[in-house]
């Protein structure tokens, strides 16, 4: 893939300062170069912490809602609509301190949803990733479905 200009990571890493974001205190810690991948990171804090004194759910699932589209959007370029259909958080345990999770879709699918969404000019794409603790335990999974169509009139089908 190729790399992206300053002005569009700068772009990305002002999401930081992003009203929820800041609210909830997450926050980017690193994006790769060409937009594949983020790693984002939420601490514990008084302000968001629910009535348990455990990670808010509306934080943990804030914290993983846009990347798996913006990933998409930024690598498959302005040639196709991507949008989120489905997200569902599943949680395991208590969120304590601070949470991670990890955003990546490799290059090898990225190019087999091109060329599926190039040959039916529409489709639905799951993906799949979960938050950590510092124990490295599973703390919740995220899954989403995304839609992707090629840009321009769908064919009309008989039916």
């Amino acid at each position: 893939m190729k790399s992206i200009s300053w002005k569009k990571r700068l772009k990305i890493w002002l999401y930081n300062f992003y009203p929820p974001y800041v609210g909830a205190g997450i926050r980017i810690k690193n994006i790769a170069n060409d937009l594949s991948s983020f790693q984002v990171e939420m601490k514990l804090r008084f302000y968001n912490k629910n009535y348990v004194g455990v990670h808010f759910g509306g934080s943990l699932y804030s914290m993983c809602d846009p990347f798996f589209m913006l990933i998409l959007l930024e690598t498959l370029g302005s040639d196709y609509i991507v949008w989120d259909k489905v997200g569902t958080m599943t949680f395991v345990k208590p969120g304590k301190g601070k949470v991670t999770a990890t955003f990546m879709i490799p290059d090898e699918e990225i190019q087999r949803i091109r060329s599926e969404v190039d040959t039916k000019r529409k489709g639905e794409f799951h993906f799949t990733t979960h938050v950590f603790d510092e124990s490295n335990d599973v703390v919740a999974t995220l899954d989403k479905i995304i839609y992707i169509r090629k840009r321009g009139r769908l064919p009309i089908q008989n039916v």
